[in-house]
């Protein structure tokens, strides 16, 4: 049933058939209607916003009405001569991104198909008598169109000097003029340039998109060479000229609030920043090589955090242990791994977990990466004296439940964690060390007694992160004879073909490969007798541990990941 015609605007028309299909009701449209006039709103973005219709049913419903097709802009192969005919002010004001052109019929990728404005806009910047406009969703649209004329920045500043004259698209390339010209500039003066600016924020954007973690600018020589962090592995982007180099440190210094006259000693800083409608955190470092300052910056997604254990890959009895023991309240519970393993996103996992408004939970941190509600959170200071150790002992007259302290590094701050366990707090922390066992020998190597240990620590997780099989590509494939030898476990194995969403590497996110130890009485007399880690390892397997390894090749098992990826992260 479809409500009468003469109850919806004409501008609303098209979404009856929202109706007719089932999607909503005749009173949920009706309501919209009179939602949207009240707040003087479009009525699909009053249906948009309640949760009635997504995007995607939208453009559907507008695409049908208006007798066009439905495109998928994500990753369009665009043609830079087609992208030339439309300016990009005009692109961005009207929210319209050129596709292809059939001699004099350009087709556009458009949210709203009846846009007359930007139709009439398009015919007099191109000069051409046809727009064919085609639907997609408007969060796609803007992402696609941040890519496509930013990245033509980049592909500018990648080939300078070739100019028309070389038989490519007028303006597709930055002349030798313009970088002579940025070149020549005070550095204050270069980093505030339009195109070093817009190049900044080309290459955010792209990071963004690639879902990258980290960007490094390193020179290299004769270029700039650009690599992304996607999923843990380095993957070169473009080589930039040496040029730009001074420029594009100054505009990142800038916009991290560092001295930009400072190239000897290293710089820290951070910046929160909003990139193609995402919020993000940047933390930027500097660090003086011989070849030139080396910028490395990390991307914090807040919105992209996995707070919840199971999202993790912790699963069955391992995540049953580690949730009962963040519930204890009182002890020492430590996750342990190298740099960049994913340590402090399953504290925040666990602290997320047991967070409520009943708990004071308190933490010192370096640097404070994700911002979670209800917690009080510290960043380490040295230079204000904020150190872990005088941070924690700060906290503990702060009254709290639960406390987390970034890493054990040095005496100080291990003692104070045990004597704070002892009081009667709940202490999640991090250390480096190899694996869940070895927790045990780097405590007591830094001075702990072997009964306090003992009598305080209530579990270590060790884990690593591996790259997770794009669902979009995954095919199962029969094992060689020689590895169904070696790995008599597994029946098959997956991998992904290589696709579109997962830019063909067969790989989408990452999932952590864990090992949990729950310290037993067993295992608290060998700590309390300075057993060795060999002898702490096998009562730990007596006592139900199950080694990364073994995490591991379950997961590869169930087709999250690869034995390859395995190998490469955990090796046998």
């Amino acid at each position: 049933m479809k409500p009468a015609p003469n109850l919806l605007p004409p501008k609303d028309q098209w979404l009856q058939a929202a109706v007719t299909q089932g999607l909503v009701t005749e009173a949920e449209l009706l309501a919209a209607v009179a939602a949207a006039q009240a707040d003087r709103r479009a009525t699909a973005e009053v249906l948009l916003r309640a949760q009635k219709l997504t995007e995607e049913q939208l453009a559907a419903l507008r695409a049908e009405a208006a007798g066009v097709a439905v495109v998928d802009v994500a990753d369009y192969q665009r043609d830079p001569a087609v992208l030339h005919l439309v300016p990009e002010p005009l692109a961005r004001k009207h929210q319209v991104l050129p596709l292809y052109r059939l001699d004099s019929a350009l087709t556009v990728a458009v949210a709203d198909p009846w846009d007359a404005v930007a139709i009439d806009a398009l015919r007099a910047a191109t000069k051409l008598p046809i727009i064919h406009p085609v639907v997609s969703t408007p969060s796609t649209l803007r992402r696609a169109i941040e890519h496509a004329y930013g990245m033509k920045i980049v592909e500018e500043a990648a080939r300078p000097g070739a100019g028309p004259e070389a038989g490519s698209a007028p303006g597709a390339e930055l002349s030798a003029a313009a970088l002579s010209a940025i070149t020549a500039k005070s550095a204050e003066e270069a980093a505030n340039e339009v195109s070093v600016v817009k190049l900044v924020e080309a290459l955010l954007s792209e990071a963004l998109d690639a879902r990258a973690s980290d960007i490094h600018l390193e020179p290299d020589g004769e270029h700039v060479r650009v690599r992304f962090r996607v999923d843990g592995v380095l993957q070169e982007i473009k080589l930039l000229p040496m040029g730009l180099h001074e420029a594009l440190c100054s505009r990142i210094k800038i916009l991290a609030k560092l001295d930009i006259t400072e190239h000897r000693l290293p710089q820290d800083g951070s910046v929160a920043l909003e990139v193609t409608g995402h919020a993000i955190d940047l933390r930027i470092s500097t660090y003086p090589t011989i070849a030139g300052e080396n910028v490395v910056v990390r991307l914090l997604d807040q919105s992209a955090v996995a707070l919840q254990l199971e999202q993790l890959g912790l699963e069955g009895e391992d995540r049953v242990r580690v949730e009962e023991m963040i519930r204890r309240p009182h002890g020492i519970l430590l996750v342990t791994g190298p740099t960049g393993s994913g340590k402090t996103t399953t504290l925040y996992a666990a602290l997320s977990q047991i967070n409520s408004m009943a708990l004071n939970l308190m933490t010192i941190e370096d640097p404070v990466e994700y911002r979670l509600p209800l917690v009080r959170q510290t960043q380490v200071n040295p230079k204000a004296g904020i150190t872990f150790a005088a941070g924690l002992r700060a906290i503990l007259r702060q009254d709290p439940d639960i406390i987390m302290v970034g890493e054990i590094r040095d005496q100080d701050t291990a003692d104070i964690a045990v004597h704070a366990s002892l009081t009667g707090h709940l202490v999640l922390s991090t250390l480096h060390t190899n694996d869940a066992v070895g927790a045990v020998a780097r405590l007591l190597d830094m001075g702990v007694e072997p009964f306090l240990l003992s009598s305080t620590l209530l579990g270590v997780v060790a884990q690593r992160l591996v790259r997770r099989i794009c669902a979009d590509c995954q095919e199962g494939r029969r094992l060689p004879d020689d590895l169904r030898r070696r790995y008599p476990q597994l029946s098959v194995t997956y991998r992904g073909r290589g696709c579109r969403k997962c830019r063909q590497s067969g790989y989408v996110g990452r999932l952590g490969v864990f090992e949990v130890v729950q310290v037993t009485d067993a295992l608290r007399a060998a700590i309390s007798g300075k057993a060795a880690s060999d002898v702490l390892r096998v009562q730990a397997q007596r006592d139900g541990m199950r080694t990364m390894r073994e995490d591991g090749l379950a997961k590869v098992q169930q087709g999250l990941t690869t034995l390859e990826e395995l190998d490469r992260v955990v090796p046998a």
